[in-house]
């Protein structure tokens, strides 16, 4: 059963959507033969509206794009082509570098709260997920509002009471958006310069962000993502192994598009002895894993802690730190560093720290890696709104 609203388009925005989008009707698709500035800017777009992407590109991109040459192109075919190409050096040698060569815009719609985390685990890929700060979520797709209807929970004794709840909440978050906006508006007065529209977006972005505390794990985003054919493969190995089922149900969706366009590089995902060997490596571990930590905890109260919980740090971190700000600057070993480190004064170490630090004419004037080397580790209690 497919619960994913599907978009229309008139035949003439079919005719131009099937030559850059590996499907028409799914949540889920690949962005093709568009130069990457072109990707780039829809993706950055893609956070702040409401717009699915394809009908994005239709409203806002292609009347800036020359697509008189591409009247032949079909993206929703596959490309067998690529599968010829890299299949002896990919899946007879074995060479997992190949796949770090190739990457794919992949574009993941309806996708809820909990999916969203789960696309964005991966540390080795782009994300811009849809931004509940900046755009009100009572909006409704087909109708309904934007929150995951699973099929076995909609065929349950519960289905009905599930969606009346549901809708109860975003019916509540629709209602309170005005009110905070008013109310941010009498506490925030309009400075003579700031511009109406700048005023405008200020205040709905202080409403919206007020408000989405209350937005349910089950709230609907789109998420692009950028990544390899490697860090693509590892991603729906987790999926298909994860114990949420929109998570391995999607991690198929996935994995159809994909193959449209980097096919030999996930050609393992579904292989017995390959893929689904990993796989299930992965679930029985997680499965050990939740079985001894139930048995482990199940009579142990939890204790009252703060929100927020500076845990654990290194107080060797601020000499580590500096010796590393000078290692790349000099020929000695860094025990000698550390040593030198300890007989500086207070004031040496902050004119090293200034120096290294330099002048920052903003956010992104960022120093060097050394920083890297203090650790700091926190507890955070926190909603899915917040995260």
């Amino acid at each position: 059963m497919n619960h994913y609203a599907t978009e229309q388009f008139s035949s003439s925005e079919e005719d131009i959507l099937r030559r850059y989008f590996t499907n028409l009707d799914q949540p889920v698709f690949a962005l093709v033969n568009l130069p990457e500035v072109v990707k780039g800017a829809l993706f950055a777009r893609y956070s702040r509206t409401h717009k699915s992407l394809r009908r994005l590109f239709l409203d806002e991109f292609v009347e800036d794009l020359d697509v008189s040459g591409d009247h032949s192109i079909d993206a929703t075919v596959g490309l067998a082509k690529a599968e010829e190409l890299y299949q002896r050096v990919f899946v007879e040698y074995g060479d997992d570098s190949v796949a770090q060569l190739g990457g794919v815009h992949l574009a993941c719609e309806q996708a809820s709260n909990l999916l969203t985390k789960v696309l964005e685990w991966g540390r080795l890929m782009s994300y811009l997920e849809q931004s509940t700060r900046y755009l009100s979520y009572d909006t409704r797709i087909d109708g309904r509002y934007r929150y995951h209807r699973d099929p076995e929970i909609l065929g349950s004794p519960i289905g009905t009471k599930y969606v009346g709840e549901m809708d109860r909440i975003f019916e509540s978050y629709g209602e309170l958006v005005p009110l905070m906006q008013d109310y941010y508006r009498s506490e925030h007065a309009q400075g003579s310069d700031i511009g109406d529209l700048a005023y405008r977006q200020t205040i709905r972005a202080k409403a919206f962000d007020a408000v989405r505390g209350l937005l349910p794990a089950a709230s609907l985003s789109n998420v692009g993502i950028y990544g390899t054919g490697q860090a693509y493969e590892g991603l729906l190995l987790r999926m298909r192994a994860h114990p949420l089922p929109e998570a391995r149900s999607y991690a198929d969706l996935m994995l159809l598009e994909l193959r449209k366009v980097i096919p030999s590089f996930l050609r393992r995902v579904d292989v017995a002895e390959r893929g689904v060997a990993w796989s299930r490596y992965l679930e029985a571990n997680q499965s050990a894993m939740r079985e001894f930590a139930e048995l482990l905890t199940k009579d142990i109260p939890t204790n009252p802690a703060p929100e927020v919980d500076l845990i654990d740090w290194d107080p060797d971190g601020e000499r580590k730190m500096l010796a590393a700000m000078l290692y790349p600057y000099t020929q000695l070993p860094e025990t000698q560093l550390v040593d030198l480190v300890d007989d500086m004064t207070s004031d040496q170490r902050l004119d090293l720290v200034r120096r290294y630090v330099g002048e920052r004419g903003n956010r992104r004037h960022r120093p060097g890696r050394a920083l890297e080397r203090l650790d700091y580790r926190f507890d955070i209690l926190g909603d899915y709104g917040g995260f």
